[in-house]
């Protein structure tokens, strides 16, 4: 926080107040103040025209600035610590505080005697058109809590609780301002709107019958052309709040005559009989007078309908709009959740345009706010994934579902899938290692199978040496050496089983070259191998049988 040595009230104070977003209007910002609409707070910081202090409002200010000095040394007793009045900004953010331990971990805020206020903080409950200020002068101060009091400067109407922030206010109060600085930039300020009188056409001259068994004088037709004239001349067109007043108000002249014309002619009924003439001319006016009142009724009705209607349409496709421009930075991937709104439950209870208009707003902003804080907490969600699951994306075909959840809990899902997934893998390829060294083993049994079962051919006995003449027996013919050769592990790829450099020198088989570290042996050789391979597993099986 930066604290601003200027003391409250001041010119100084004023036009620091005038470039931030002050405690005091987020109330009105949250569309939750008693005394200002959020329109009009965007209105007055689009053009920096603050409202004149009435001199009702002056002389409550100044009551509540003189009983705000008599309560500190009652709330310095409750803190036990001196308290200091402080303004401070941080951002674009300003608070005003009533006073600050030499600290600044607890603030003093003091509102002037209410029984209301007073019974909100018996019951701990604030209402928002409190409790926002305190959690922006919480969220600027760094404070940790404010000892909020409702008191008239005396002991005896004393009421303090202490307030701490409460978790997902502070964020909400954050979007609130980011929302409202946007709606600021494209605000346009509109006329203010006097609240329309309606007026009623013309009045009608008094109506005189005198009968005596017959009409001894009267000025009925005259008044009958007066009247049918100005009914006729009733204006049915209804568009602007002055329009809906006219008709208010005819409405209910309407009914006045109606009700003139009953008793003119209940009058007359009790001085004769049977006049004809005289009651169907008052008749006639009487039947014109009501159809113009119900035609009026159901005109006025059905354009506050419409106009209702409309108001309520145009907040919901702002927010659509809001929400599509959040979709257009998701990526395309990832689309907002619908957010919750009540256009019609905002407006109602409200009468002219300007409050419809005011509360639908004041419900748009909100709903915006919503809107842009879930969008944060996806783009979040959205990172983290990007960087947890960067090689994992697979596994998250419902990031849609994902995306709305709590960043620690998809951060924690994220992870618990992922080391599943790789246990799963690792598992897959035990089960393949496991498979591929039983088959080798199958497939070496197999061989050393198939060269027992060859039958081991009986040494035959040499024949009588018969005094003949020695002959010399020919020289055995030597393999001839093509030049091609094969590799250790290529042989034993053949052969089925493993066979290593050392077991085949014990059958006397030397490397005929080396290359690249790998052992070559002369194909012409091959054969002379088997057969070797094949006496060494005779001769172990004799062993075995003869042991």
């Amino acid at each position: 926080m930066k604290v601003h040595n200027v003391i409250q009230g001041s010119a100084e104070w004023l036009a620091l107040r005038a470039s931030h977003f002050t405690a005091s209007e987020a109330p009105a910002m949250m569309g939750a103040s008693k005394f200002q609409t959020r329109n009009d707070l965007l209105a007055m910081k689009k053009t920096g025209i603050v409202p004149d202090v009435t001199p009702q409002q002056q002389a409550a200010f100044d009551r509540g600035h003189a009983t705000e000095e008599m309560a500190r040394p009652l709330a310095e007793e409750d803190i036990g610590e001196e308290l200091y009045p402080i303004v401070g900004t941080s951002g674009n953010l300003l608070a005003s505080m009533d006073g600050a331990t030499m600290l600044g971990d607890v603030l003093f805020e003091h509102k002037l005697w209410n029984e209301k206020v007073a019974t909100q903080i018996r019951a701990g409950e604030l209402d928002p058109h409190y409790y926002w200020q305190l959690e922006q002068q919480l969220l600027v101060s760094g404070a940790e809590r404010v000892l909020f009091v409702c008191s008239d400067g005396t002991r005896d109407k004393y009421v303090s609780m202490y307030y701490s922030p409460v978790p997902g206010r502070r964020e909400e109060l954050i979007a609130g301002w980011a929302q409202f600085e946007q709606d600021l930039g494209e605000f346009v300020p509109q006329e203010t709107k006097v609240e329309a009188i309606g007026a009623a056409p013309d009045q009608l001259p008094a109506l005189r019958i005198d009968v005596t068994g017959m009409v001894t004088a009267s000025n009925l037709d005259a008044f009958k052309s007066h009247a049918l004239t100005v009914i006729s001349n009733i204006s049915t067109e209804l568009k602007t709040d002055q329009d809906f007043a006219d008709a208010d108000a005819t409405v209910k002249w309407c009914s006045e005559v109606e009700d003139k014309l009953k008793a003119a002619k209940e009058h007359a009924l009790s001085q004769t009989e049977s006049i004809d003439v005289l009651f169907k001319a008052i008749d006639d006016i009487t039947a014109e007078t009501r159809r113009k009142r119900l035609e009026l009724e159901k005109l006025v009705k059905a354009r506050k309908e419409m106009i209702r209607s409309d108001i309520v349409m145009d907040a919901a496709k702002a927010l659509q709009d809001h929400i599509d421009q959040i979709n257009g930075t998701l990526g395309g991937r990832i689309r907002m959740p619908r957010v919750a709104s009540d256009f019609a439950g905002a407006i109602k209870g409200k009468k002219s345009v300007s409050s419809l208009q005011e509360a639908a707003d004041s419900e748009l902003a909100r709903a915006k706010i919503e809107a842009s804080r879930i969008a944060d907490g996806i783009r979040v969600n959205q990172s983290s994934l990007n960087e947890l699951a960067a090689d994992h994306k697979f596994l998250f075909h419902d990031f849609q579902e994902l995306a709305l959840k709590a960043n620690d809990d998809l951060v924690a899902l994220i992870k618990v899938r992922i080391n599943e997934h790789e246990q799963q893998q690792a598992e897959l390829k035990r089960l393949e290692d496991e498979k591929a060294q039983q088959l080798a083993a199958q497939q070496q049994q197999q061989v050393v199978e198939a060269v027992v079962e060859q039958p081991v051919k009986a040494t035959e006995q040499p024949a009588a040496v018969t005094a003949t003449p020695i002959k010399t027996a020919a020289a055995v013919q030597q393999p001839v050496d093509d030049g091609r050769h094969f590799k250790l592990g290529d042989l034993s790829d053949r052969l089925g089983f493993v066979v290593s450099a050392s077991f085949m020198g014990s059958l006397g088989f030397d490397p005929a070259a080396r290359e690249r570290g790998a052992t070559l042996y002369r194909e012409c050789d091959f054969s002379r191998i088997c057969t070797a391979l094949v006496n060494h597993i005779q001769a172990v099986q004799a062993q075995l049988a003869a042991a």
